[in-house]
Formats: structure tokens, sequence, C-alpha cells
């Protein structure tokens, strides 16, 4: 991890997340933002291993929420940095929020959506370079409403030809769905071939297909 203070624009993000590299900043209110490089690194696999719980199946399929992508993405960041149980702080300030609205009008940055009704209880955002999804947050005020989100997401790049989640961190929350850690070698050799990939980000896919791949995630007992 590099402490050294970099002013950050949205083209050096794009720069960065090339390299490996991603921006946090210490808290909420902190006004320094950091480089980050972890020597080993959080990835969601795409290729057939990511576990599907039968019953957040169900809750994908015919649960009480509608999800959209891009729709309300300044309300997803926005929900993402808010304190919540268990986290009182994020390290998500005022500056990271412009930074990535900034990637999203310029179509590198995108979100999903999770609502209950009219309101958004769920989601999560990242950034999109080739066929790399960079994984930056997630909140969840409904039961199980973060984890629609995921599943929602991985379908998604399923269908448009990604080939690297990148979760940053190994959590126990994204340890359930498969996530692993790999090497700092090991991912950079991954990103490099994945950003140079003709992936396509969907906001609104066919529902057909995206039901069928949201299935295919969870494929049936031998």
């Amino acid at each position: 991890m590099s402490r050294r203070h970099i002013d950050i624009t949205p083209e050096l993000m794009l720069r960065a997340y090339r390299a490996g590299l991603f921006p946090m900043a210490e808290s909420r209110r902190g006004d320094r933002l950091y480089w980050l490089d972890p020597e080993r690194r959080g990835i969601i696999p795409l290729d057939g291993g990511f576990h599907l719980p039968k019953r957040l199946l169900r809750t994908v399929l015919s649960g009480p929420y509608r999800v959209t992508a891009d729709l309300d993405f300044a309300g997803a960041i926005a929900g993402c940095a808010a304190p919540a149980p268990g986290r009182e702080d994020t390290w998500i300030n005022p500056e990271i929020e412009d930074l990535f609205l900034s990637l999203h009008h310029q179509g590198h940055a995108h979100s999903v959506e999770v609502w209950q009704g009219e309101e958004l209880v769920g989601g999560l955002y990242g950034v999109v370079l080739g066929g790399a999804f960079f994984g930056e947050s997630m909140f969840s005020r409904a039961r199980d409403a973060s984890k629609v989100a995921l599943v929602h997401l991985v379908a998604r790049l399923r269908l448009g030809g990604f080939s690297l989640l990148d979760a940053q961190f190994l959590t126990e929350h994204l340890s359930q769905f498969g996530a692993h850690e790999i090497p700092r070698a090991d991912y950079k050799r991954r990103l490099a071939n994945a950003i140079l990939a003709a992936a396509r980000w969907l906001s609104a896919p066919e529902p057909a297909q995206l039901e069928a791949a949201i299935r295919a995630l969870r494929p049936p007992a031998a």
C-alpha cells in the first residue's frame, strides 16, 4: 500500500485500474486518497466457480425485489458510503463519490440497484475496462438485497463476456459465493488479459436471457 498523496482525476483512475491499483480514503470524512496494490487480491469466479444457494436463487427469481442497472448510480454509491450496522464508517469520501460519478458519466462505472417498491434497498457499483469489472462496494438495507445485486452482476458479466470480477479484498460475505484470493502476480496476469477482451456491459439484457444466466449459476444436481 502506497501512502504517497496524489491528486486523482478520472483519467488517472483508469490508468491505475489498468495497472492493478485502486484508490481509497482513510474514512468517510478523510480528505486524502491513497493507492492500494494488495499482495493478495480477492476475485469472484465467473467461469463456473460461483456458489449460488438454492434459497437465494428463489429470492432472486421470485422474491420481493426489482433489480435495475445504471438507473440510480448516485443512489447506489451513496448507499455504499452511508453508515450501517457493523459498518459505522466507510472509505468512500465525497471526493471518491465525485470521481466515480464522473467515471459513470463517461461510461466507465456502472451500478446494480435493488428496489423494494420505490425504495432503493441494496446495490453495488464498480468500474469496467474491457472484460474486467472492478467491484468497489455494496450495501444492503433489506434481507439479501446486496446478495441479489451480486447474483445479477455475475449473471450480467457472464452474458457480456467478462472474464475477471475483482473484489479487491476477500471478506466472509464474499467467500460464501466462491470468492478467493490470488497472488498479486497472478491477478495482474489475469488483468492484462481481461482488459484486452471485447466484453460488453449489459444494463438491460433480454429478461429471458438474464433469467437463464441466473439459473445457470446453480447447475442442476447430478
